[in-house]
C-alpha cells in the first residue's frame, strides 16, 4: 500500500549510491536556491506554519500563487512536502484552492495577423510548475534525503 500513497503524493526517493548529508547542510543549500531575481523565494518556516521551510511563488500573469512547506525529519533523512496552490476557477471569478503535487503548464494565447494576413493563434506565455518543485527536489535527492509528499499535515 507504501508505493501506491508514493505515486499518489509525489514522494521520491534517492538513489542509493548517494551519500547522505546533514540536515543543516540540505537546509543552506535549499535556502540558496531562491532569491530577488529568481522564479521563487526560501524562506525560514514560521510557528505558525509549521515548517522548516517554505518557498513562495507568485505569477501574475496566471493569477496563480504556489506554496511549499517543507519539514526536515533528520531520524530518517527525508523532507516532508506540502505543496499548495492558488488558481482562478474557471466557475466564478473567485481562486481555486488545491493540495498536493500537481503538474500543470498555465499558457495564454493572443490571435495576431500573420505575414499571409490570416489570423494566427500565438502563445504569449507559458508557465511550467516544474520551474519551481525540480530544483527543490533534485537538491533534496541530492543530498540523500527522501522527498515525502503529504496531502494533510506536515
Amino acid at each position: 500500500m507504501g508505493g501506491f500513497w508514493d505515486r499518489r503524493t509525489g514522494t521520491r526517493h534517492p538513489a542509493g549510491s548517494v551519500p547522505r548529508r546533514g540536515a543543516g547542510e540540505l537546509r543552506e543549500a535549499l535556502l540558496a536556491l531562491g532569491g530577488p531575481d529568481e522564479l521563487f523565494a526560501v524562506r525560514e518556516g514560521t510557528a505558525r506554519e509549521r515548517a522548516d521551510l517554505v518557498v513562495e511563488c507568485r505569477v501574475s500573469e496566471a493569477r496563480l500563487t504556489l506554496r511549499t512547506s517543507m519539514r526536515l525529519v533528520p531520524g530518517k533523512h527525508e523532507v516532508r512536502v506540502l505543496e499548495e496552490r492558488w488558481e482562478p476557477s474557471l466557475e466564478h471569478s473567485g481562486e481555486q484552492y488545491g493540495r498536493g503535487p500537481a503538474k500543470a503548464v498555465y499558457k495564454q494565447w493572443e490571435f495576431r495577423k500573420g505575414a499571409d494576413g490570416r489570423r494566427h493563434k500565438v502563445e504569449t506565455f507559458r508557465f511550467d510548475t516544474g520551474l519551481v518543485k525540480n530544483p527543490l527536489q533534485n537538491t533534496v535527492l541530492r543530498a540523500g534525503w527522501t522527498w515525502r509528499g503529504v496531502l494533510f499535515r506536515l
